[in-house]
């Protein structure tokens, strides 16, 4: 059933994969104004698929695009509450309401003699509002529910199924081996318990941060593989999003420092070193404050990194498919396409290891953090 299972997926990607060559290998098209169009963008291929979006972009079929649309929730000053599915956009062709979805505008220059067409991204991919005329007024509050959201909302439903299901069998099993789910994650428990929450924090004090450890621990493994997953509703980029890395890095942040004692603050403001390094200038109570705030930043930055990047590659090998298509025809896409496989499937397996150690390397810098807000005095 596996290998059935594996074949039909194998045959849907090559049919994805060849149609593809196909149509990058065809003459480009041209507009009215005889310029190509549908010109395949290496660079917006891959910038749409690591980014948020306020669809979920399934397919495209030539002109057709499939997508599931999202709820979009805006607040003006003018309009008031707003709340509408995603496609009233038209992925972003048509406006709604006196909104519509920022694009590349053209602008010309003041010398007519050298007039030539400048890009305007201020407002690219951005929900923007505007009057009568059609001209863009400004920004209006955006609550919508994006791609990346539903992403979280997906993990969550995952994660509670899984936990909800290993406290029902633990509290049916006690005293007994554990079985199903429960034998599968309670090694991973009992490691971050075992091996980093209690070497970080010390035996007296780990057990109060046990539940936000293996909340974000589980929160960063689960988001992390289930961004490997390139079906609807899996696929999304959470981890890769640099507004949810911060979210969790302010997270830790906050515990650490509503758990610290008085030697905390008095190594940071008035550390134990040679006076010269505190007078005149506060050399070292300087740096010691800073290392407060570098601490989280350092925290959101290589999740952030790391998980955006094993993206990029995949979809940039991907990319090298339909350029070699476009520049030497079907045949030079076919033969391009066996490397870039190899190498995104190579790129894929990696990413796994990576989502496991993203969601140990995050986890236990946190737990070392709680257990330095801490220290004795000497």
């Amino acid at each position: 059933m596996t290998r059935i299972i594996h074949s039909f997926l194998l045959i849907i990607f090559a049919v994805f994969l060849l149609g593809g060559i196909s149509r990058a290998g065809e003459p480009a098209k041209t507009n009215e104004e005889g310029k190509p169009s549908g010109i395949f963008k290496p660079g917006k291929f891959v910038i749409e698929h690591v980014s948020d979006a306020f669809e979920w972009h399934i397919a495209t079929f030539g002109e057709t695009e499939i997508s599931i649309p999202l709820p979009i929730i805006l607040y003006s000053s003018n309009k008031g509450w707003n709340v509408f599915m995603s496609s009233r956009f038209n992925h972003g062709k048509d406006a709604y309401n006196g909104f519509r979805i920022g694009s590349v505008a053209k602008e010309e220059s003041k010398d007519q003699e050298n007039s030539q067409e400048k890009l305007k991204d201020k407002y690219e991919g951005k929900i923007v509002e505007l009057n009568t005329n059609g001209e863009v007024v400004g920004l209006p509050v955006n609550l919508s529910i994006t791609k990346t959201v539903t992403g979280i909302f997906v993990s969550v439903i995952v994660l509670l199924l899984i936990f909800l299901n290993i406290a029902k069998t633990a509290k049916r099993n006690v005293n007994k081996a554990p079985e199903g789910m429960q034998n599968l994650f309670e090694p991973v428990i009992l490691f971050v318990r075992d091996d980093i929450a209690k070497p970080a924090i010390g035996e007296r004090r780990f057990e109060k941060f046990m539940p936000y450890l293996l909340t974000v621990f589980f929160f960063i493994l689960i988001n992390n593989i289930l961004g490997l997953v390139p079906i609807f509703p899996f696929g999304a980029n959470v981890t890769g999003n640099i507004g949810i890395t911060m979210v969790l890095a302010l997270f830790t942040f906050f515990v650490t420092t509503f758990n610290t004692n008085k030697h905390y603050w008095k190594e940071i403001y008035n550390p134990d070193v040679p006076w010269w390094l505190k007078f005149p200038i506060p050399l070292m109570p300087i740096v010691e404050l800073t290392g407060v705030i570098t601490k989280p930043f350092v925290l959101m930055i290589r999740l952030f990194a790391n998980m955006l990047a094993g993206h990029l590659i995949v979809t940039v090998f991907v990319s090298l498919i339909f350029i070699f298509a476009v520049k030497l025809g079907v045949p030079g896409g076919l033969g391009v396409s066996v490397i870039s496989v190899l190498f995104s499937v190579f790129m894929l397996l990696l990413d796994v290891l990576v989502s496991f150690i993203q969601a140990y390397v995050f986890t236990l810098l946190s737990a070392l953090y709680f257990g330095m807000a801490s220290p004795d005095h000497h």
